[in-house]
């Protein structure tokens, strides 16, 4: 089954990007390639591009406190095991905590390494990290992996706050709600949302196997699934096949 999510806001779209990048940054590092290397580096700065938005820490912070709230009103409950409970409490505490102690955005104790920020203003230049430009950059990249390695990890440290805190702020979203399966109409399916319930992420799930591609909208009264198909020319094409998938919607 392909996973699809689509955020209903504009905080949970950030949530979403920046779990992409971390992602795509812990696949990067481990790698001996000077190349992949040279990507990881890319997508540090593009974390501390996504992370610039004045208000990110504030949000992410007030989400953490406002879930440990939710969960703490739990405590007595006997349907509820407390040892989980306090361990689910402490973690966001503990990442509460940290991101707290952290000073300014993620990453920017990196805007003070000259080094870093000479590679930074030349990667969005198409070929603008050639060795004539950066000939101390092109050295770096002749380290041996294990050092290179080391490098990024040591930079990379400075943006684990703001990632703990975003993956446990996600997963705790995504296991909010269960998953039911919908059936579309002629390769259309919309649906009311029930009033009362702040959605904020929508999940779904179709079987590779159909060749559809939902494309996905919405808002607080209504959802739209719109199922397209890829064509020999390249482009997306609406179609009429009735078809099933799974959707979760999380508040």
């Amino acid at each position: 089954m392909i996973l699809y999510e689509y955020p209903f806001n504009e905080r949970i779209r950030t949530y979403l990007r920046l779990e992409h990048l971390f992602r795509r940054l812990g696949e990067l590092v481990p790698s001996d390639s000077p190349l992949l290397h040279h990507y990881a580096l890319v997508t540090i700065f593009e974390i501390m591009d996504v992370s610039a938005r004045a208000d990110l820490k504030s949000d992410v912070m007030r989400d953490l406190d406002k879930h440990k709230s939710v969960f703490a009103s739990y405590r007595g409950n006997p349907a509820i095991s407390e040892e989980v409970l306090e361990q689910v409490i402490g973690q966001l505490e503990r990442n509460f905590n940290t991101l707290n102690a952290a000073t300014g955005k993620a990453g920017q104790g990196l805007t003070e390494n000259e080094w870093l920020m000479s590679i930074r203003s030349r990667a969005n230049i198409p070929g603008g990290t050639c060795e004539f430009d950066l000939p101390a950059y092109y050295a770096w990249q002749h380290h041996s992996p294990a050092e290179r390695r080391a490098d990024i990890e040591r930079w990379a440290s400075t943006l684990a706050p703001m990632a703990e805190s975003i993956y446990l702020l996600l997963k705790l979203l995504r296991e909010a709600d269960v998953p039911y399966k919908v059936m579309s109409s002629g390769g259309q399916y919309q649906q009311t949302l029930p009033q009362g319930r702040s959605f904020q992420l929508l999940r779904l799930r179709i079987d590779p196997a159909l060749g559809l591609i939902p494309e996905i909208s919405g808002n607080r009264l209504m959802v739209s699934v719109r199922l397209m198909r890829h064509g020999s020319d390249d482009r997306l094409h609406a179609t009429n096949d009735d078809a099933s998938f799974e959707l979760t919607l999380c508040a």
